[in-house]
């Protein structure tokens, strides 16, 4: 039996639309799918942590029937790995990496509140989505949001146990954010599937063979 059921969760900044071009795939490959937003804590921005949430992640996945899966994009990707216990399957897109993986890539300082969505320019957010088109880079500049820097900075420390179930690793190749061969090494010693896509970080959700590649992940999971 092939997946049924799956949470999607977005990166840092992004919110459930940044998979608007998955959703549709998916469910009409017959899976019943759930973009979780990832929300503050009741203090605000500035007193998030990853375990807010990963409890929100956690919860959304043992609200859908099994066998379900969780995809999870960057941010995501980590949160997906901390969660992994009650998934059926994982899908990883440029995630963020657990130690020790986490140590190739550069240590940041990051304020209380990231300013993403204060600091957010038109121009900047078409250089960053370099093959999504003019309406994809407009919507995207006008939903990207402030995120926690606590969560961010404790993304760098976190070490997580392998994942029992089946597990895809997808890189793009031109990602600078976290490089195609720290997600290699990660399924390599892990022994899981792993494609390479061309793009850059955001390219699989918001580039233009989004849609092709939910069609994969779609016929994978349906083999998980």
């Amino acid at each position: 039996m092939g997946i049924g059921h799956a949470v999607l969760v977005h990166g840092a900044g992004g919110g459930a639309w940044e998979w608007n071009l998955w959703r549709g795939v998916l469910a009409a490959r017959g899976i019943d799918v759930f973009t979780l937003e990832l929300s503050p804590a009741v203090g605000g921005l500035g007193t998030t942590g990853l375990d807010d949430y990963e409890a929100q992640v956690r919860a959304a996945l043992l609200a859908a029937r099994r066998p379900r899966a969780l995809v999870g994009a960057s941010l995501g990707g980590l949160l997906a790995l901390r969660c992994a216990d009650a998934a059926d399957a994982l899908v990883l897109v440029n995630p963020l990496p657990p130690a020790p993986w986490n140590r190739s890539l550069p240590t940041r300082d990051y304020p209380e509140v990231v300013p993403w969505r204060r600091t957010a320019r038109l121009d900047g957010t078409r250089r960053a989505l370099p093959d999504s088109d003019d309406a994809t880079a407009l919507f995207a500049f006008r939903h990207w949001r402030d995120e926690s820097g606590r969560v961010l900075c404790e993304a760098g420390t976190v070490a997580v146990e392998r994942p029992a179930c089946p597990l895809l690793c997808i890189a793009s190749t031109d990602d600078t954010d976290v490089p195609a061969t720290v997600t290699a090494a990660l399924a390599a010693a892990w022994t899981a599937e792993q494609w390479s896509v061309p793009g850059d970080h955001v390219s699989p959700l918001l580039g233009r063979h989004a849609p092709s590649l939910a069609a994969r992940v779609a016929d994978w999971l349906s083999q998980a």
